[in-house]
């Protein structure tokens, strides 16, 4: 795991180490610069050791043919069979060597079919004058590019292209109207204008002229996601219950055994959750020693998974470490949020997961997590209960749900809670799910209804001035899977949207932040491939979801101990703007500060943050 940079074009060498060096949170163990001999390619790593420590894997690597030269970001999982494959000799025991080696065998585009991990990828071939870039199929691995002074420039994070001394900061707005309908700036986006992130499983050529200009294509697809479900819902298997658990048990053991191949100490998240107490009790039946299991406790009520997880980890036998953190903990970790991301990023479990992390990193380099499973397994709410929803609203005239819904919506959130109290009625926070109903109810098809569910600002170009909002992988019909139904369909568009741009940004930077390296065992690309191939009944029976992964689990760990109702991983950020935050956001929030700065139209914030702290929305 590490960080990668790069310049092209003319006097590239210039700014190479410092441009490297703004990455040094991603790699403490070593930094290596190379530049072509005519002064036109620079590239830049700096170095977290995980697979062969020594120093002759440090990067950039160059080829045994001296042809390429290679700096990446990740973990090649198959690399020891790819080994057997090449026929030089090589240098190291590294999956940096054999990545190279693989693309100076049979070409940079054969070479990523043959690839399983995830990965930032950038070669330089000597003789064709070509960079190649490249992103893991499902967006584990982050990378941004853009041209700077007439030069092209990448790097796993955004600050790396920033560190250029005549980079010039400019908002694009329309990026933050799309932050503000999801919480994240969703790719090929970024905050900056000039400044994009390469989609998962695509891949750009550059050509280098002798006079350091540079020819850029068009990213192209090397794996396609819409194309893998559109297989596996026409090729579903015919296997018994027995049989289709036995099997991808088997895989998720062969995908965790693989992710467990490191040279330093290594463990796991675990939050007592089905997703990552699986991915643990798989550690474990590889593991000859207990497994290291962290997890973080909240004193809050309905944030705290720290006691499941400890009775999980006792279960399974790890060695467990566990942290409790006080509010305050956890609001001092907000000052250095702008930093970890660069841009944009309002996911309120970043702060835990940061946490969890810097903890981690005490005792290990390494730590695998269960993301995944929600999104390819039906695991949110949503995929059970939304496509139920849809066929009851759509039998009503939208004229009438429209009515109904401004009904819903006359008691606030709160009152509405207190009212199904009174009457019997109460469960998990009512009001606010009245009120996420009646803003969707108005839907006029299932996926403007799933559009709306994602979103957290309806219209965003009212609350940005000269804003307007991109397409995107959801609202663009055409890259959405042909015979998918509503279920598949959301699921589809949560792997490619929420999953790469909010989830695995959220572990990439947080781990990274503290040079620790996260392994995601249920991305494996083959077993997303298996996934799509499983009747829908294997994810969903009697309105709720996973049903499958929980089998397995429940070979393992008691059925009574995972039963409980499903909590996210993050903090109450509700309450603490309310109270220990009020005033820090009231001075964020001012009007004319807001005026001064001409991003947001004052009044319609202030309107939506008095709201919130009166309790009348969420």
């Amino acid at each position: 795991m590490c960080g990668i940079a790069g310049i092209i074009g003319a006097n590239s060498f210039e700014n190479i180490d410092r441009v490297t060096d703004s990455l040094e949170h991603r790699g403490p163990d070593g930094r290596g610069v190379w530049t072509s001999d005519d002064r036109l390619v620079s590239l830049g790593h700096r170095r977290l050791s995980i697979i062969d420590t020594s120093v002759s894997a440090n990067q950039p690597m160059t080829s045994a043919d001296g042809r390429y030269c290679l700096v990446f970001n990740g973990e090649i999982y198959n690399f020891q069979s790819l080994r057997s494959n090449l026929s030089v000799d090589l240098r190291t025991s590294s999956d940096t060597e054999v990545l190279l080696e693989t693309v100076a065998r049979f070409g940079f585009q054969e070479a990523l079919q043959k690839l399983n991990g995830m990965f930032a990828i950038a070669i330089y071939d000597r003789i064709t004058r070509q960079l190649h870039l490249a992103r893991d199929r499902i967006g584990e691995k982050p990378l941004y590019f853009g041209v700077v002074d007439g030069s092209f420039m990448f790097g796993s994070e955004l600050k790396a292209i920033a560190a250029h001394p005549r980079f010039t900061a400019t908002i694009d707005r329309n990026s933050l109207a799309l932050f503000m309908r999801y919480n994240c700036i969703p790719a090929p986006y970024s905050i900056y204008s000039g400044v994009s992130k390469l989609q998962a499983a695509h891949y750009l050529t550059l050509k280098v002229a002798e006079n350091g200009s540079q020819d850029v294509s068009v990213p192209k697809l090397y794996w396609d996601a819409k194309q893998v479900v559109e297989y596996g819902l026409k090729h579903q298997l015919k296997m018994d219950d027995t049989d289709l658990v036995n099997e991808l048990e088997s895989r998720i053991q062969s995908t965790v055994a693989s992710r467990m191949v490191s040279d330093v100490p290594l463990g796991a998240f675990l939050s007592g959750g089905y997703d990552s107490t699986l991915v643990v009790a798989m550690m474990q039946q590889h593991s000859s020693t207990p497994v290291r299991t962290f997890s973080i406790g909240m004193e809050e009520a309905g944030y705290n998974e720290a006691v499941h997880a400890k009775a999980v980890a006792a279960h399974l036998g790890t060695q467990h470490t566990e942290l409790y953190i006080s509010p305050a903990d956890a609001m001092s970790v907000i000052p250095k949020l702008h930093s970890i991301y660069c841009e944009p990023f309002a996911d309120s479990s970043q702060i835990p997961t940061y946490l969890v992390s810097q903890m981690a990193r005490e005792h290990v380099t390494v730590a695998l997590s269960g993301d995944g499973g929600d999104e390819f397994f039906a695991g949110y709410n949503r995929h059970f209960w939304a496509q139920r929803v849809w066929k009851k609203l759509s039998l009503l005239p939208r004229s009438l749900r429209r009515i109904l819904a401004r009904l819903a919506k006359i008691p606030a959130a709160n009152q509405w809670n207190k009212l199904l109290a009174v009457a019997g009625l109460s469960t998990d926070l009512p009001g606010d799910k009245l009120h996420k109903l009646a803003t969707v109810a108005h839907a006029k098809s299932a996926i403007e209804m799933y559009h709306l569910l994602t979103s957290n600002c309806q219209k965003p170009e009212l609350l940005i001035r000269r804003s307007s909002e991109p397409q995107d992988m959801i609202t663009v019909n055409t890259r959405h899977p042909a015979n998918a139904d509503f279920v598949d369909l959301m699921m589809y568009l949560d792997s490619v949207t929420y999953l790469p741009d909010d989830i695995l940004t959220k572990v990439d930077r947080a781990s990274m932040a503290v040079s620790l390296e996260a392994r995601v065992p249920l991305l494996d690309h083959e077993l997303v491939e298996f996934a799509w191939r499983l009747p829908q009944r294997f994810k969903i029976r009697s309105g709720k979801g996973k049903w499958i992964l929980k089998e397995i689990v429940h070979r393992h760990v008691p059925e009574s101990m995972m039963r409980r109702p499903k909590t996210g991983f993050g903090v109450p950020i509700d309450k603490w703007l309310r109270g220990p935050l009020r005033k820090w956001a009231d001075d964020l929030l001012d009007r004319d500060r807001l005026e001064a700065e001409g991003y947001f139209e004052p009044e319609l914030v202030r309107e939506m943050f008095d709201r919130h702290v009166s309790g009348k929305e969420q």
